[in-house]
């Protein structure tokens, strides 16, 4: 299931563009760099998938855009957005007694982006109804590839749980979590980067406390980069980014 996406393009001076390879009944996923353009597309997506949140304001997706380009994605699929990734680059353990969305991502203005640091953190990831998990996955496999592009020493994703409200009362998040992990609880926003070489850390507790269906929690999930090399500084974007004509 899902798309597989090619390496990173030879040269690396073109900017940052991918193209998939469709498997057979799930159509061509394309995952590149998001535009001011798409700024509307990616606003609908947020309603459509998240209707009970408060979505990103254009001021927000200007600043993220501004902060770091490279690192806020859309995947077109049927000549339409069908996806989108917001992520930026944190000191992780800097947050590790208040980790709490809006302290990470400034409110989510990324202002707290620091291309000094490891850690890559998926701030958001959205998928429409239909071909969530062939988007999901390819949004996923592409942040995979950015953070080996900068040498970055791992992803950080803080993923819902929509399914968690309807059993609040009669578990506790771990254990929901748990019961995701093992197959006897259903619940797709934790199940696909779980199946796409996340490891599960742990829940943290009122991390979007405006996330209803999730009472507010998040679970903490990792994956590391096995090429990360300690020794080598995070890769510098101005070399791979496209110079503009005079």
């Amino acid at each position: 299931m899902g798309s597989i996406i090619e390496v990173f393009p030879r040269g690396g001076r073109r900017g940052l563009a991918w193209r998939s390879v469709p498997l057979p009944g799930t159509g061509r996923v394309r995952v590149r760099q998001a535009r001011r353009e798409d700024y509307a597309a990616i606003r609908a997506l947020q309603r459509e998938v998240a209707p009970q949140l408060a979505g990103f304001t254009l001021r927000h997706l200007d600043g993220q855009l501004q902060a770091f380009p490279e690192g806020q994605l859309v995947a077109v699929g049927a000549d339409r957005i069908a996806g989108s990734a917001s992520s930026l680059i944190v000191p992780w353990e800097d947050h590790a007694e208040d980790q709490t969305w809006r302290m990470v991502t400034g409110d989510g203005s990324f202002v707290t982006h620091d291309p000094r640091a490891s850690t890559l953190l998926c701030a958001e990831l959205l998928a429409s109804e239909g071909r969530g998990m062939d988007v999901a996955r390819s949004l996923y496999r592409t942040l995979r590839r950015l953070a080996r592009k900068l040498n970055l020493r791992r992803i950080v994703a803080a993923s819902r749980m929509p399914g968690y409200h309807a059993v609040r009362e009669e578990m506790s998040p771990e254990l929901y979590a748990e019961r995701v992990i093992w197959g006897t609880a259903a619940d797709s926003a934790l199940k696909v980067p779980l199946a796409d070489g996340f490891q599960y850390c742990g829940v943290v507790r009122n991390y979007l406390p405006e996330d209803a269906e999730s009472a507010g929690h998040a679970a903490l999930l990792v994956w590391l980069n096995p090429a990360y090399s300690p020794t080598e500084p995070p890769a510098n974007l101005e070399a791979v980014r496209p110079r503009k004509c005079a």
